[in-house]
This record gives C-alpha cells, sequence and structure tokens, in this order.
C-alpha cells in the first residue's frame, strides 16, 4: 500500500512540481482579520485573527441561503412558490431587491435577489416562508451554526444588519461558505452571476473578483460602516478550489485586492493531490463471527491533502487496521486507518470506514470463530 499511494503522489508532483519549492509566509493584508482554506482537504493555509469575533454584514446571507437550500432540498418550499413580501420586509433597510407587497416572486427570484443582489426584503420574505417568523429563523441559523461547528457565531437576524448579539468570525464563515460550496453544489453556480434584473432594476454583483478573474465564482460581499468592506471569495484552478475570507478593509477595491493576494498565494504555493476517491476499496478488513471473513474499507469521501509545492511524492502511507473486528459490522463503522507522514515526521490520520455491513454468522460459524479468537 506505501508503495502504490507514494506511486499516485508523486505522479502528481512530476513536471515543474519535481522539486519542493520554498514556501514563503503568506502575504500580510490590510484587513482586520482574513483566514485562506483549500476547501477539497480543509486545510488552513493563513490566517490573521481568525477567532476574532466580528459584525459579519451581509455574509449573513450565506447562512440564510444554506437555510434556503435545506429547506428546499426537504421539499419544505419549492422554486416556483410564490411569495408575497410583508410589511416588515419591505421596510428593512439596506440593500434590497426591491419587492413589491403587491407582486409575489418566486422562490427562485428571491434566491437571485438575496445572493446577486444582496436584497435584505429578499432575505425577510424568505426567512419568514420557512420558519414563520425571522426571530424563528435566527434560532435555525444558530442550530446550523452549531452543526458546522462554528463555535464563535451568534445570529440576530437574516440580513446582516447590525445588532451587538450579531457576530461570527472569520473561522466560521470559512466552514459555512465551504459547507455550502459542498452541500448544495446544484445551487452554487447562482454565485457567480455577475447580475440580476428583477422590477425592471438591474443590479450588479458587487464582487470585483467576478469581472477580474474568469476562476473566480462566487462567493459574497458585505459592508456596514461599523464592519467596513467584507468579501469572501473562492477559485477553482487546475483541480483545486480556494477559498479566502477577508474582513473589515477600508474600501471595495481594497476587499477584492487583498483577496485576490490571499488566492493567488494559495494556488501558487500549494498543492492539493486527491489521494483516494469515495467508496474505493482501500484495503480488507479481516472480520471474526460475521456471514463473511472480511469486509472492504475505504472512505465515504474523496480525501485529498494539502501540502507545499512538490512535497507530493515524499509522502509516506501506513494502513492500521483494527486486528479483532467482530460481526455485526455496520456499514461506514470506522475499523482502522491511514497514517501519512512526510519526511518521516506524522503527517495526518485519515480514519478508514467499512464500506458494507456484515451481519453475525449462525451459532456454527460464531463457535468456529470463538475458537480461532482463543488461540489467537
Amino acid at each position: 500500500m506505501k508503495k502504490s499511494l507514494l506511486a499516485l503522489l508523486t505522479a502528481l508532483s512530476l513536471g515543474a512540481q519535481a522539486a519542493t519549492l520554498p514556501t514563503p509566509p503568506a502575504p500580510e493584508l490590510s484587513a482586520r482579520a482574513y483566514l485562506l482554506m483549500d476547501v477539497y482537504s480543509g486545510k488552513v493555509l493563513a490566517t490573521k485573527d481568525a477567532d476574532n469575533r466580528i459584525e459579519p454584514a451581509s455574509l449573513t446571507k450565506l447562512m440564510t441561503a444554506y437555510l434556503t437550500f435545506k429547506a428546499l432540498q426537504e421539499g419544505r418550499i419549492k422554486p416556483s412558490q410564490q411569495l408575497t413580501v410583508s410589511q416588515k420586509g419591505w421596510k428593512t433597510e439596506g440593500s434590497r431587491m426591491f419587492l413589491d407587497p403587491k407582486k409575489p416572486a418566486s422562490v427562485d427570484e428571491l434566491i437571485r435577489g438575496m445572493i446577486v443582489q444582496s436584497g435584505n426584503d429578499a432575505c425577510v420574505t424568505l426567512a419568514e416562508a420557512i420558519a414563520g417568523s425571522e426571530e424563528t429563523f435566527a434560532g435555525m441559523m444558530n442550530q446550523q451554526a452549531a452543526k458546522l461547528g462554528m463555535k464563535n457565531t451568534h445570529f440576530m437576524n437574516s440580513t446582516g444588519l447590525p445588532d451587538p448579539q450579531h457576530y461570527t468570525t472569520a473561522r466560521d464563515l470559512s466552514l459555512l461558505a465551504a459547507a455550502i460550496i459542498r452541500d448544495y453544489p446544484q445551487y452554487y453556480p447562482i454565485y457567480s452571476m455577475k447580475e440580476y434584473r428583477y422590477n425592471n432594476i438591474t443590479q450588479p454583483n458587487r464582487n470585483q473578483l467576478l469581472y477580474r478573474d474568469p476562476g473566480v465564482d462566487g462567493m459574497k460581499t458585505g459592508h456596514t460602516d461599523s464592519a467596513g468592506y467584507c468579501l469572501i471569495a473562492s477559485k477553482h484552478e487546475d483541480q483545486r478550489r480556494v477559498l479566502s475570507v477577508v474582513l473589515g478593509t477600508d474600501s471595495d477595491n481594497t476587499r477584492a485586492n487583498e483577496s485576490a493576494r490571499l488566492l493567488g498565494y494559495g494556488l501558487q504555493f500549494f498543492d492539493t493531490p486527491k489521494l483516494y476517491t469515495a467508496r474505493q476499496v482501500v484495503s480488507q478488513a479481516k472480520v471474526f463471527k460475521g456471514e463473511a471473513g472480511s469486509v472492504a474499507v475505504g472512505f465515504d469521501r474523496d480525501q485529498y491533502l494539502t501540502l507545499a509545492k512538490g512535497a507530493a511524492g515524499r509522502v509516506q502511507s501506513q494502513i492500521v487496521l483494527q486486528p479483532k473486528l467482530i460481526a455485526p459490522i455496520q456499514a461506514g463503522q470506522v475499523v482502522g486507518s491511514v497514517k501519512l507522514s512526510l519526511d518521516g515526521q506524522p503527517l495526518a490520520e485519515l480514519p478508514l470506514k467499512s464500506l458494507a455491513a456484515v451481519p453475525e454468522a449462525g451459532f456454527f460459524g460464531r463457535m468456529t470463530d470463538s475458537v480461532k479468537l482463543w488461540f489467537n
């Protein structure tokens, strides 16, 4: 197994990346806080004050969108469903898609108004449709934040309008943005729309990088006087995806320029080879007292590893399986791990899971294996 994985990683590091390139420190940005993540591996490549609480402004709408996508997936709302903005939604201050209280809009239209136009009226309308009230929806936002591991986040509304108890961090926002890309890829392309027209009003997407860089395809801007200019940006290039969170800059241009610097750093100085494909059989684990004597093991998700450019060929792997697996075995049960090292130093440990269930054997099968276990 060591040789096969080593061969794979070596192949991925050939050519211009044959030798490890020196990795310079991450650029220092003119921002209150920032974070750079490789989306596929989840590795954080650069941070500054990533766990400091900040005001998220319209970046809040990422969570409003996440819960909207979830409601669509679960059938609680439908894309063509017509919704009418309430007086509260219509009067909500800040950016808007200019909903008309006398004219309903479809959920599809509201999603585009929320994402592309950053419409607060769209957010409140969707929140009320999903939860009955924006206050109840805020509770759902906090529950979902906890599920995603956003440990330093608390929402008070669906829009991001300032509130002393409405806060998050750069790290938490990176988890949320990555979750949208991972969990709802069918909706993610909306974040690349450069403009949207509703009610005879065309509004551009405020993410400048969509116009500058064809590799950038998302995600969201935010701004209030107290939060400053913020941008979460994602770029896909050479089968990699990197995500930057830049918070509290002094202008629209600055947030775009600094985000571009951070994305470029992640793509230039790191590689993220794909180690294993989901459901790929990595090994066979011996099973005692089961209807089958072994079970295929692997991963339920694609596995990636982010390294300095050119280092992939020096990665070594070791499969470690639990020595005495006793049936019944559940599909997805952790039965071992793959330990990865680089130049003899521990690098990562990936939990191996059973790819199928193994029911318990009959009486005689269990007795036979009991004898084997006794002598072992």
